[in-house]
């Protein structure tokens, strides 16, 4: 049975060409500025991490330039997630967000400096203002992924939302290191891959939340 004629009309004039989006790498070229933005503002609102000259500038600059870089292309994959039918398996999400997690945990040792805080208030109170700015600066870029990530159609918000909000969170993490010269396990553990899983939880939760919107299942 075919639909009536007037809802045929209606549909008929209600259709319009649909501009294709570019692929998820070229829409990723879109946070570039963003992450330079904040890799360069943590230590630009706080100070140059003070062992500079002891670590080289390649293991400081060199190494958070390439964690950015490894954050946009998680927002990339993010965004090609956000693409039906080109969602990616599961084992290879598992490995992408291993990847991203392991690489907060394992590059502060490569650059290390001061190995940690004297015990006592300080200790605390380091972690707490590096968990603090890492969370906070990953903010923009997660605002940029989640509108970037919108303009498709998410069948699977929290695999999305969770890889860009990885991705957002080791770019973030990749300015904190330019301030933060402290590379015990305790304290990249917590304050510094703790700010990521951080960022990557509230990429699901934004990514949910549009999600239901766009579905009208909120």
């Amino acid at each position: 049975m075919s639909a009536p004629q007037p809802l045929r009309d209606r549909i008929a004039r209600d259709l319009a060409p649909a501009r294709p989006l570019p692929p998820p790498a070229m829409r990723a070229l879109a946070l570039v500025p963003v992450a330079v933005a904040i890799v360069a503002s943590v230590p630009a609102l706080h100070e140059v991490r003070p062992d500079l000259p002891s670590i080289g500038a390649m293991r400081a600059f060199g190494f958070s330039i390439v964690q950015a870089m490894a954050g946009i292309a998680i927002v990339a994959a993010a965004l090609r997630e956000s693409v039906p039918g080109r969602q990616w398996r599961s084992r290879d999400v598992i490995a992408l967000v291993a990847g991203g997690v392991l690489m907060a945990a394992l590059l502060p040792g490569f650059a290390a400096g001061a190995f940690d805080v004297a015990p006592g208030p300080a200790r605390v109170a380091v972690a707490v203002a590096c968990f603090r700015t890492s969370a906070l600066a990953a903010l923009p870029a997660l605002a940029a992924s989640a509108v970037l990530s919108a303009r498709a159609f998410v069948l699977r918000p929290a695999v999305a939302g969770a890889l860009y909000g990885l991705g957002c969170g080791l770019i973030a993490d990749a300015g904190l290191r330019l301030w933060c010269e402290f590379s015990a396990p305790s304290h990249v553990l917590v304050a510094h891959v703790g700010a990521v899983l951080v960022s990557m939880a509230f990429g699901v939760v934004v990514s949910t939340m549009i999600g239901r919107r766009a579905t009208g299942t909120a």
